[in-house]
């Protein structure tokens, strides 16, 4: 059953039409009145007594041998150390992730690489001293094309060879684990490959009435998060156990990075996550191992904030790639064949999108026959990292670009095509996993009857551009404990990092199940020595993964305190209600205590009553997926190439929106993200390997006036085993942008672009080009 909660305040209702009492109820993101007075501590505001800051020294060159580090300059000035490769033995020789390489040892694979940390007592000091260390390099031949790169003749990036990285693609839903390898010959800087079969495609191909076959292409694009990474460390003079301070999507992933680096036990690392100022999938683990090593062997705390342009050079963007992607389809509508091939150009490490790119292409349809291959491939440029939805928003822009041009080939309606061909419940993913129901065909139907869409105008040069995504979600284990405070306050300890509001979707969660006002529920975030294990906050599984762990925290808890209160109001638990934080006996409502009341009990000399104290652990095996369909409206001025988008619309099968501003928030910043990604963004570097957009005044992130007036709309088709009903919600957002917005830019003017941003040099020659080619071949 759909539910419509378009315009909906006031309390939530489930699906068959009940009420829940917090579940639903519009609520005001916890922490956010801190974060816009600027009252929140970042890790950039933590200062510790003797704290030495520091500034890295980093590589102009993509490719480079290091003759020589002179420090001796730097060091004369007061209280200044310089730490090189040479101050950390035990580091790993070739580092299998970008985290563990510390600081360069003997060359240089990306232009941004850490070569040295410089430490003072206070940030003019380290930036006077940074500014004196020589570095001497021998700059070699940097391989930039990933295409020349993945060559058998190629030379390899790393002349030692690489083993593999710890990515972190499993944690939004994708991993090459169950995935044929990909048939082609490995060559020495191609990483991980993957391969989806189904089907006969040389037969699909074959049955087809139409084809289209092109190559896209999207760019490197930085997250675009406003506070740069930072992070502080200090060591126990005594013990040699070390604390971080850091902003992070994952406290735990971070503990194990530093243990790794730093050759110790997890138990002698305790990480504090801080307040996270924007990750959209890029702050896992970066500087914290080097911070800790050097705060380890300086016995003093060490704090290290990059600078933009070092986020910029040094940060771990998301990855270009190429898309090769051919599809046919009968004259009845009907999708025949899919055939893909898929390069990532992950940069110096391992760790693209590329499975989840592979699993998102053509994933909204029925395809009897395909064939999808996708490799990464090293080079020398910045390392690949998540970005929100990693792999799919190019993935869907190249799938929802083919779709459209078969649609028209065809003379059939675009959405009536998709239509005739979206996946139903029970259909197999491309890795053989069964879709759970989801509400695609629902959101899809709600975009065909939307005026924008029904009436959309035909004018000259405005377009209407339509595109669509499942998004399966990630999985991930979780625990939280649940506490009944004297003064009834529900305490809900988690270890999870509150990105976007999820805290606060975690006490709804906490409300509902136990039977108390939202405000008498407290989220406390715990670090590492105290809380238990949570997840990366990512891959859109926090409210789904934490919140079903909360939800059974706090059914155990109130399971407790019903115990007590039928004792002491000598009744059966099956006659009590448990309701806005008071028990009381059913069809006799004068008869009740509080849940304070009850705590009181278990906290009290020679008490009788254990404390109140919920746990909760799962590791769910079914994910929560989720679907959404897009439409964008753009003004073309064919003659300078600007493209203004002027009406979006986005709707979303969330299952049930537990917290309906958060979740709207939520598509807001990722159609804004979306429209950055289609017109604005990209990382370019030239012929040598020098980054050319290394600040904001160079590189293109969307401005208020680029991002247009945006309708959510909220479609509940309620999941079954999530918590209240509740689908994934964080990555779909970005995914269609890019596809519905060439799509419409399609429909305006008649040209179909293929790279990613698509500016106004590229709508402006695309256009020239069709209009010469019309006047060279016109119409008998």
């Amino acid at each position: 059953m759909a539910v419509d909660r378009t315009a909906r305040g006031g309390r939530g209702s489930d699906a068959a039409g009940g009420r829940f009492a917090a579940v639903g109820t519009p609520t005001r993101v916890r922490g956010g009145l801190e974060k816009v007075t600027g009252r929140a501590t970042y890790a950039a505001d933590l200062t510790l007594p003797n704290m030495l800051r520091g500034r890295l020294i980093v590589s102009p060159y993509a490719h480079a041998r290091i003759l020589g580090i002179d420090a001796s300059e730097a060091e004369q000035l007061a209280g200044v150390t310089v730490l090189t490769a040479a101050h950390f033995p035990t580091m790993e020789r070739v580092p299998t992730s970008r985290s563990q390489a510390l600081l360069a040892q003997g060359h240089v694979v990306f232009p941004g690489q850490p070569v040295a940390l410089v430490l003072a007592p206070d940030e003019a000091v380290a930036q006077d001293a940074a500014a004196l260390v020589r570095v001497e390099y021998e700059p070699l031949v940097p391989l930039l094309d990933p295409l020349e790169a993945m060559r058998p003749d190629a030379p390899p990036v790393w002349p030692e060879g690489t083993s593999g990285q710890r990515d972190e693609a499993g944690a939004h839903g994708g991993d090459a684990s169950g995935a044929g390898g990909a048939s082609s010959e490995t060559a020495r800087n191609v990483g991980t490959t993957v391969r989806y079969r189904r089907g006969d495609p040389a037969r699909g191909f074959a049955d087809g009435d139409v084809c289209v076959e092109r190559e896209y292409r999207s760019p490197m694009v930085h997250q675009g998060y406003l506070e740069p990474r930072a992070a502080v460390a200090a060591c126990d003079p005594l013990t040699g156990d070390v604390t971080v301070w850091t902003a992070t999507q994952g406290q735990f992933f971070v503990r194990s990075e530093v243990a790794r680096a730093l050759r110790m036990p997890e138990r002698r690392v305790r990480v504090v996550p801080m307040t996270v100022g924007g990750a959209f999938g890029g702050k896992f683990a970066l500087l914290e191992p080097l911070v800790a090593a050097a705060a380890v062997l300086l016995r003093r705390p060490v704090s290290l904030v990059l600078t933009r342009v070092e986020e910029f050079q040094t940060a771990t963007p998301a990855p270009p790639a190429i898309f090769r992607v051919k599809m046919a389809a009968r004259k009845d509508g009907r999708l025949t064949a899919l055939e893909a091939r898929v390069t990532f150009d992950s940069g110096a490490f391992r760790g693209s999108p590329v499975v989840l790119a592979c699993l998102a292409l053509g994933a909204p349809y029925r395809i009897p026959h395909l064939d999808i291959e996708g490799c990464e491939v090293l080079t020398h440029k910045a390392p690949a990292g998540s970005y929100r939805a990693p792999g799919a928003t190019p993935a869907v822009f190249a799938v929802e670009s083919q779709i459209d041009d078969l649609a028209a080939a065809l003379e059939i309606d675009p959405v009536e095509f998709r239509l005739r061909n979206l996946i139903g419940d029970g259909d197999a993913m491309h890795d053989g996993a069964p879709w759970p129901p989801l509400g695609l065909r629902t959101c899809l139907e709600r975009l065909r009857d939307h005026p924008a869409w029904r009436d959309r105008r035909r004018e000259p040069n405005r377009g209407t551009g339509i595109a669509v995504t499942p998004w399966r979600g990630g999985l991930e284990p979780a625990a939280a404990l649940c506490r009944v405070d004297e003064d009834g306050t529900v305490n809900v300890i988690v270890g999870s990092v509150d990105i976007t509001g999820a805290h606060t979707s975690l006490a709804l969660i906490a409300a509902e199940t136990f039977g108390v006002p939202a405000e008498m529920v407290q989220i406390q975030e715990a670090d590492t020595a105290y809380a238990p294990y949570a997840g990366l906050s990512a891959g859109s599984k926090t409210t789904y993964t934490m919140g079903l762990a909360v939800q059974q925290a706090a059914v155990d808890a109130r399971a407790q305190c019903l115990r007590i209160a039928a004792e002491t109001l000598e009744v059966g638990v099956e006659d009590l209600v448990l309701s806005d934080g008071w028990v009381s006996v059913r069809g006799v409502p004068g008869t009740r205590t509080s849940v304070a009341e009850i705590a009181k009990l278990t906290m009290q000399y020679n008490g009788r009553y254990a404390p109140i104290f919920g746990r909760g652990v799962v590791a769910a095996r079914e994910r929560a997926a989720a679907a959404a369909a897009h439409l964008a409206e753009v003004r073309v001025d064919p003659e300078t190439g600007s493209v203004t988008v002027e009406r979006y619309v986005a709707v979303h099968d969330v299952g049930c929106a537990i917290n309906p501003p958060a979740v709207r928030g939520q598509v807001h910043g990722g159609v804004a993200q979306g429209i950055g990604w289609a017109l604005h963004e990209a990382m370019v570097y030239d012929d040598q390997g020098t980054l050319q957009t290394a600040t904001l005044m160079d590189y293109a992130l969307p401005r208020a006036w680029s991002v247009p007036p945006i309708e959510v709309q909220l479609v509940e088709v309620p999941l079954a085993h999530g918590v209240y009903g509740a689908r994934v919600v964080g990555e779909p957002p970005v995914v269609p942008g890019a596809g519905a917005i060439a799509n419409a830019i399609r429909d305006a003017v008649g040209v179909r672009l293929t790279s990613l941003p698509m500016t106004p040099g590229q709508v402006r020659a695309a256009w020239s080009a069709s209009v010469q080619h019309d006047a060279s071949h016109p119409r008998p």
